[in-house]
């Protein structure tokens, strides 16, 4: 059937020599999610989108990571997650995977990637503010590009780089106790036990504006990026996080240990995660 879109023109560098033989040089991602022991239904959401090309014309691997854990009853939760990753897929993939794809060069008028992923979660913030009344959700989003990491944060979820034998937190927990904490109020162990453990002070759809906290993260030659919701971290200490991310032979492996891991533990909360590494 005749179409009026024109095919995009796609710009291809100059030709290499060809290999005898491709090597996938593309990300290996593991992906689990689990409604846990206690709750009655998932409100986590998680998507993954990855690409590579082998060949003549190879492209560095690229890989989109985004996670959700929303919040507020009357399946206001799961509505909002569900809703706040898909809108920042697409504003992504405009932004950076079609132009990553058809090779299109940047320009002044094309932002930083860091000012995409914010304004993609300022999209999503809009339209779970305006479309789902009382609901919101955590989000943190990761985009891998060749030997960069970009992250985009805005609640209790988080992202955590396994390298050189450590395991290291990346993002901030916009949380009350987490406040707490750095105020000297109260101690790391006592917001373990916290009542206000889940009360969060910054989440998407919560008001018109919100501040979204950005990282860029150089990564290694070898490495495993983990991103989860508060109820594996919640679940499990992160010397065990380490021990799975150590030990696991694949990063699927590590996610299904993970899970099975905070349910032996209880499963207070669904429980997702995603493992990359190269």
């Amino acid at each position: 059937m005749p179409t009026n879109n024109p095919a995009p023109t796609i710009q291809l560098g100059p030709s290499q020599p060809a290999a005898r033989h491709s090597i996938s040089t593309g990300l290996k991602v593991g992906r689990a999610s689990d409604v846990g022991h206690v709750r009655d239904h998932n409100e986590d959401v998680l998507l993954t989108l990855e690409t590579s090309q082998l060949g003549d014309q190879a492209i560095e691997p690229l890989g989109l990571f985004v996670l959700a854990d929303g919040m507020g009853g009357h399946q206001a939760g799961e509505i909002a997650s569900a809703l706040a990753v898909r809108v920042v897929a697409y504003h992504l993939t405009n932004a950076i995977l079609r132009p990553y794809l058809f090779n299109e060069a940047r320009d002044a008028s094309q932002p930083p990637l860091s000012e995409a992923l914010v304004s993609a979660v300022e999209a999503a913030n809009k339209a779970v503010h305006d479309q789902v009344p009382g609901g919101g959700t955590t989000l943190t989003c990761a985009l891998i590009l060749g030997r960069r990491a970009y992250l985009a944060h805005v609640g209790d979820s988080r992202a955590y780089l396994w390298t050189d034998n450590r395991l290291r937190q990346i993002t901030k927990d916009h949380s009350l106790v987490d406040r707490l904490v750095e105020l000297g109020q109260i101690s790391s162990g006592e917001a373990q036990s916290h009542p206000q453990r889940n009360v969060l002070y910054r989440a998407v759809g919560q008001g018109e504006a919100l501040e979204v906290d950005t990282y860029m993260e150089p990564l290694p030659d070898r490495y495993r990026l983990l991103l989860c919701c508060d109820g594996l971290w919640g679940m499990v200490s992160e010397d065990q996080l380490a021990q799975v991310l150590r030990s696991a032979a694949t990063p699927q492996e590590a996610c299904d240990q993970l899970i099975e891991t905070a349910n032996a533990a209880g499963g207070q909360d669904n429980i997702t995660a995603v493992v990359v590494e190269p």
